[in-house]
């Protein structure tokens, strides 16, 4: 219910960079917007981002489960709102349902796509690659190799290069234990092949339950080997670092170095829980590195809500990277350098007006800091009478609502320009905010008319009939 809600944080500015933030007219914001490049968080509704920049457009594939499906947008603060592109759905059932964490990699005019999939049975999870007919991310892709399979479980397999020769890191069960305890280093004859004997890298991570998805990040002196640690539903979900000196072997299990705890973990000032599951990528112009991760914008223990977020990475002065802290879902950025922008902006749900890029509330509505930094910039509007409706006027080709579902949740009617309503259900198991609730159509440039609407309808899991209306994305 929307007035049990705990006050989690009543400071707005602390969720958009950490620091005091200023308002400005909507109209300005949009302005600004359009000079000065920016976007925000999420970039993708979904977890485990294998995310690049390739020839004009950047990519993106996450867990899709039955399919491996791809994003793709000429610039990031535009990702969000792109259709998913299929790209493999397998009929073969020892391998076409558990997909998980797909990888990019392009070898020779090809690329390839590693990925873990099963026949619905945990257990039976082991790593398959995919290669394209041509030198296009999006395909078509043709089925190539299982790869590194040694018998038993294992996720998350992708190439590392080590002094110019290709090696295949993944996850596979640790030692005296199931599961994806323990991180395994195979040598490569060709991208679909592994051969010879795996090596396990003992890795730290600060609790028993997994070492996955290990990443290489490549240094001037050194190849970082990234991976996540402790169970993905947790809060405490994050990234810890082995890594090897250039000329060692990396098939000596003592070569590797153990950094010392956690290089990227939970920020509870921000709202941003389980951190994980990561790739690296390049700036368009090449001159800036930025990690894509998946986060949750709650604490409470559940494998659901976790979305894609990218922000840009340092290095430290002994060389080694410098991942900083996870920043709150809506915290403004300013786009990777290279990147040709886009003229988005938002509109708050305190910018209440009648006029352009405001919003004009009908019937009774409360509003107030109750959901704190689940919240974009710690407040949100919500309303569970029958009719009450929140009118949004924009100009742009589309727009995405992003707010708070929760326990107490109701069924809104959603319209565009005056057309048919779509009924979208607010309701969630749990309270987590930020979350995409709907993307308008492509629409024609120039300006439009969303129109949200309380029903007074709910789901029978609902105590209450109430929507919440909070971050306005308009393209």
């Amino acid at each position: 219910m929307r007035f049990l809600r705990p006050v989690l944080c009543t400071m707005l500015a602390v969720l958009l960079t950490g620091g005091l933030a200023t308002t400005a007219p909507a109209a300005e914001r949009q302005e600004s917007a359009v000079a000065s490049q920016d976007f925000r968080n999420p970039v993708n509704p979904s977890a485990d981002p294998s995310l690049m920049f390739y020839n004009g457009k950047y990519y993106v594939a996450t867990t899709r489960g039955d399919r491996i499906g791809i994003w793709s947008s000429p610039s990031l603060a535009t990702l969000l709102v792109q259709p998913e592109q299929v790209v493999w759905r397998d009929t073969d059932t020892s391998r076409n349902t558990q997909m998980w964490a797909p990888a990019f990699r392009h070898v020779g005019g090809r690329w390839y796509i590693y990925y873990t999939a099963s026949d619905g049975v945990d257990a039976n999870h082991r790593m398959y690659v995919l290669e394209s007919t041509g030198d296009d991310p999006l395909g078509p892709y043709n089925f190539k190799a299982k790869i590194a399979d040694f018998g038993e479980y294992a996720i998350d397999g992708e190439p590392i290069t080590v002094n110019g020769q290709q090696y295949f890191v993944w996850t596979g069960p640790g030692r005296g234990q199931g599961g994806p305890a323990q991180l395994y280093i195979v040598r490569m004859s060709n991208p679909w092949t592994s051969t010879g004997a795996r090596v396990a890298i003992p890795a730290d991570g600060g609790c028993s339950e997994v070492r996955e998805g290990p990443t290489p990040l490549y240094g001037a002196s050194r190849i970082f080997l990234t991976y996540s640690t402790c169970d993905t539903g947790k809060p405490d979900y994050q990234l810890w670092m082995k890594s090897i000196a250039n000329g060692a072997d990396p098939m000596v299990a003592s070569n590797w170095v153990q950094h010392a705890g956690p290089i990227f973990s939970r920020n509870d000032q921000t709202g941003v829980w389980g951190p994980g599951h990561h790739s690296f990528f390049k700036s368009p112009d090449g001159t800036q590195d930025w990690i894509a991760y998946h986060g949750k914008n709650t604490s409470t223990y559940t494998y659901s809500f976790r979305t894609t977020r990218v922000q840009k990475i340092s290095w430290n002065a002994d060389g080694t990277p410098n991942l900083g802290r996870p920043l709150a879902a809506g915290a403004t950025q300013t786009l990777p350098s290279g990147d040709p922008g886009s003229s988005n902006y938002w509109i708050n749900d305190f910018d209440t007006g009648t006029g352009l890029n405001q919003v004009e509330y009908a019937g009774n509505w409360n509003s107030g800091s109750g959901c704190g930094n689940q919240c974009f910039w710690g407040n949100d509007h919500w309303s569970g009478e029958r009719d009450a409706s929140a009118t949004i006027r924009f100009t742009g080709t589309k727009a995405a609502l992003l707010s708070v579902v929760d326990t107490g949740n109701g069924i809104a009617a959603i319209s565009v320009d005056g057309g048919p309503e779509q009924r979208i259900d607010y309701y969630s198991s749990i309270r987590v905010g930020e979350q995409l609730i709907y993307t308008t159509p492509t629409l024609p440039a120039g300006p439009h008319t969303l129109k949200v609407r309380v029903t007074g309808d709910k789901n029978p899991a609902s105590g209450s009939t109430i929507i919440s209306l909070d971050r306005i994305e308009v393209y």
